[in-house]
């Protein structure tokens, strides 16, 4: 993709009016809206890691295995590094809002495949697609909100609408009682039912999401600066109503206007103009990735493999609303006591706890590493919410969506992939001899990543609270001469 025709030079004080504007009943729109997909994601994670047992399974399930369960996971993965990519370059050149309505569509369509999963094959393609369909949402959804929504709620909005992730998990592992209840539903039909639900819940976002706008801000640098400006006048009569007034801004922004931004733009803005940020995103996103999907992914197949654990929705949805309750509860610390204390305390805080549980792993119970699991996570929730924000606000706005994307893909890849992999080996190699220290390399290594990444953001993090994103990262075709930031 070249580099697109310039289309003229524009002033618009677009930024500074979106920034400025109280909280009012049209964010929570947004919120509603574009937020929904990570409940969505947990959904889906949760009810494969619920129902191993139903999945291995022979007469009424597709008859994996537990490393089988594992690769599932890691194909999952791969799609959303896959669909993160694909998407995320189209959604930095065709907009926010076509983008996030196609991969919501997209995983729909994949989620409708699994639930009519006839063998291992189809169930590991239709898990190839679904993942495709999320990860094209986390680029979509996170640059449209932190574009639509005010610079002193971006932080807090941010990390709790990426640890909504938790209200999913929450329903879905509750979901999984019934549904894996031979006595209430026939079992050969219990776990499709539960993909079937996500489709349903899908096709409901879906109907919300369209009376969202596209991002004013992506729409006046390419060149239809009009239309961003009538959506900006239409949000701001309607808060105007409801919340009086609204105080008037001075600050404007020139722009040389683009219909496309180049590739090798992107890449040189990335590695070249933003070399620090750019290992900082790479190690929140190895980090959390690898300490989620490794433990996550796996959590039921290890409860019922060495606790003999039969229903293990009580305990997923347990662990699960802590995660949301840590995430809700630390994110108004984001935008007061600052990103960089925030992510680097709760990395660190995280990886510690992680480790110190894989000493004693030979001495817990299904309860007890429900338990610890619930405190760790609380504190990781909010941190690994914040890879999002990070890569999301430091980057030029025309970069947004593909830098998300790509620091998801690879920091997925990385630990996200390689995480479920290895600890479906290390439940296999263990389940024998019935011994759960055998998993504990895989907290050592989860909780040593984390911690590294803590100790990046305390040298390499950047101070976003509050400010613009024009400010925080200075657009690309931007007509002034001043030095972009390290």
């Amino acid at each position: 993709m070249a580099s697109g025709v310039e289309l003229g030079r524009i002033e618009t004080d677009i930024p500074a009016r979106m920034d400025r504007l109280p909280w009012a009943r049209w964010h929570w729109l947004v919120v509603i809206g574009l937020g929904t997909v990570w409940i969505l994601d947990g959904l889906e994670v949760t009810i494969v890691g619920s129902m191993s047992d139903a999945l291995k399974s022979t007469d009424t399930g597709l008859g994996l295995s537990s490393s089988q369960i594992g690769l599932a996971g890691a194909v999952y993965v791969a799609g959303a590094c896959v669909g993160a990519l694909f998407f995320g370059q189209l959604t930095d050149r065709f907009g926010r809002k076509k983008l996030f309505l196609v991969t919501l569509g997209v995983y729909i369509f994949a989620t409708v495949l699994t639930a009519f999963s006839m063998n291992p094959m189809w169930y590991f393609a239709a898990r190839f697609l679904t993942g495709a369909g999320i990860g094209g949402e986390y680029a979509a959804i996170n640059s449209a909100i932190d574009e639509l929504i005010p610079a002193q709620y971006r932080g807090r909005v941010d990390v709790v609408i990426n640890g909504s992730f938790w209200i999913g998990a929450a329903g879905g592992a509750l979901l999984t009682i019934p549904l894996l209840d031979p006595t209430v539903i026939d079992a050969e039909w219990g776990w499709r039912l539960a993909f079937g639900l996500g489709a349903i819940l899908g096709v409901g976002v879906l109907l919300v999401r369209r009376h969202v706008p596209e991002s004013p801000r992506w729409l006046f640098i390419h060149g239809r600066e009009d239309e961003g400006e009538r959506i900006v006048a239409q949000i701001e009569d309607g808060i105007t109503r409801e919340k009086g007034p609204l105080a008037e801004v001075s600050d404007t922004i020139t722009i040389r206007q683009r219909k496309t931004i180049g590739i090798a733009l992107i890449a040189k803005t990335v590695f070249t103009m933003y070399p620090r940020r750019t290992v900082l995103c790479f190690a929140l996103f190895v980090g959390q990735a690898f300490l989620y999907n490794a433990f996550y992914f796996t959590y039921g197949d290890t409860l019922s493999t060495f606790f003999g654990v039969e229903q293990t929705g009580y305990y997923i949805a347990i662990f699960a609303a802590s995660n949301f309750i840590g995430a809700l509860a630390l994110s108004p610390l984001f935008d007061t006591v600052g990103r960089v204390r925030m992510i680097a305390g709760t990395y660190i805080l995280s990886g510690v706890l992680l480790a110190v549980v894989g000493f004693f792993l030979g001495s817990v119970t299904a309860v007890t590493l429900t338990l610890f699991g619930a405190i760790i996570f609380f504190f990781a929730s909010a941190g690994a919410s914040s890879a999002y924000l990070t890569a999301s606000e430091v980057f030029p706005m025309e970069t947004r969506a593909l830098c998300i994307a790509f620091f998801y893909a690879i920091g997925t890849a990385v630990g996200g992939i390689t995480g479920p992999l290895l600890f479906g080996v290390l439940i296999e190699n263990a389940s024998g001899s019935g011994d759960i220290t055998g998993i504990a390399p895989g907290y050592f290594l989860g909780g040593a990543l984390m911690v590294i990444a803590g100790v990046v953001e305390i040298f390499l993090g950047v101070k976003a609270e509050g400010q613009s994103l024009e400010s925080i990262a200075r657009p690309l075709t931007a007509d002034d001469d001043a030095p972009a930031p390290a």
